[in-house]
């Protein structure tokens, strides 16, 4: 599916407080030791490593069977290591690098299902089995640990008012992970809430930056499940006017191709070009192949072969580096079945073009990083980016704010 409905009217957007379910410091021990990065940004070596702690959330985030991860999620209750708070709540999160503000957000309860459904556009693609096995973690566990993460922009002073709000009131929490300080308060004043949440909204809804499949998901969940709690969704909107996210897009690493022969296949259907001074990052209209200490660059792909590559798609994905490399170069030019490990997806470019550095390790491609306006706008005409398309951030830790899905 590659189509949402277009939504550009101007609507309120309603974060509902809610008891959190948090960590109890004096239990679990400091919060730096318990949680942990979002799910798509940790390798399996690293979630083994944090699930040989004894409290720590990846035991519960990479658990393989729910119903033994929500058995761990009710033990650490009984024994207070989480804790419920005891009144509904609406909780600002903020991210800093040293002194450096990267974002300040709020975290509260957003319908996404039924006939109250808040606004919200996605903006890429969904795996249908990466969806059956995020509803599936969430049904059983009956709760969710991560919020989705929302960016939207406030003509009415969000980012303001939290700033305002936070400057009175102490912290609830504090937490330091990969450099990354995480700080949480917590609003329990019915006013004060109201203060908070009425400049929410604005003439543009607020876009999915991340969770796209625990928002699917969810979504799915609701059409199975009664009551409120499933109609809702854990969510973090970040007002981009105060503290806009950055965006970045997702290299891909290709292990077991050559890259030498990667650049003369590629100049088959796209004009190909060495680059004799190396790797660098890609300008807005190519692809940078990296691969045994060369580089080239890809631009002006084929027409006719990009349309028969792109058959049946929206149109809008000939402009899209995501498109132009995985339904052209990958399957076509290079012949690269769609299994398991034939292509490995990075955040960072560095990190891409090391795991290529040696004779034999592959070939990288690295994307342009795409801007938030262009894909707002491609969002609310009804169309969906290529999966792994962006990537926005700084994403929350999970396990600082906690959601019980049971109807209590």
């Amino acid at each position: 599916m590659t189509t949402v409905p277009s939504r550009k009217a101007r609507t309120t957007v309603r974060l509902h407080p809610f008891r959190a379910v948090r960590y109890d410091p004096a239990r679990a021990g400091q919060l730096s030791a318990v949680l942990s990065a979002p799910y798509d940004d940790m390798s399996p070596a690293h979630a083994r490593a944090q699930r040989a702690r004894p409290h720590h959330i990846a035991r519960l985030l990479f658990a393989a069977d729910p119903q033994e991860a929500a058995g761990q999620w009710e033990r650490w209750l009984e024994r207070g290591v989480l804790r419920r708070d005891s009144t509904p709540s609406l909780y600002v999160y903020e991210q800093r690098l040293g002194p450096r503000l990267l974002q300040r957000g709020l975290i509260g309860e957003l319908t996404v299902a039924g006939p109250h459904a808040g606004p919200v556009v996605p903006h890429e693609d969904v795996q249908e089995h990466v969806v059956r096995q995020r509803a599936a973690h969430m049904s059983g566990l009956g709760a969710q640990l991560e919020p989705l993460l929302l960016t939207h922009r406030s003509t009415e002073g969000t980012g303001r008012r939290l700033a305002e709000w936070v400057a009175e009131h102490p912290r609830v929490a504090s937490a330091h992970l990969g450099g990354v300080t995480h700080y949480l308060w917590r609003c329990t004043d019915p006013a004060d809430q109201d203060f908070l949440t009425s400049a929410l909204g604005g003439p543009r809804v607020p876009l999915v930056a991340d969770g796209h499949h625990r928002l699917a998901a969810a979504r799915r969940l609701a059409r199975w499940r009664d009551g409120v709690p499933w109609q809702r969704s854990l969510a973090l909107l970040v007002d981009s006017a105060s503290t806009p996210l950055w965006l970045r897009a997702i290299h891909r690493v290709l292990p077991g191709l050559d890259a030498e022969k990667a650049a003369r296949a590629a100049s088959g259907v796209a004009r190909v070009r060495p680059l004799p001074s190396g790797p660098r990052l890609p300008r807005p209209d190519e692809l940078v192949l990296v691969g045994d200490g060369q580089a080239w660059s890809v631009t002006e792909p084929r027409a006719s072969t990009l349309s028969d590559a792109l058959a049946g798609l929206p149109t809008e994905w000939r402009a899209q580096p995501a498109a132009v490399t995985d339904c052209l170069l990958i399957p076509v030019c290079w012949s690269i079945p769609d299994l398991p490990g034939a292509v490995v997806h990075l955040h960072d470019a560095d990190r891409a073009v090391a795991a290529v550095t040696s004779r034999g390790t592959g070939t990288a491609v690295l994307l342009p990083a795409p801007t938030e306006d262009g894909v707002r706008d491609l969002a609310e005409q009804g169309v969906l980016l290529p999966r792994k398309s962006t990537s926005f951030g700084p994403k929350p830790a999970v396990g600082l704010v906690m959601r019980v899905l049971r109807n209590t």
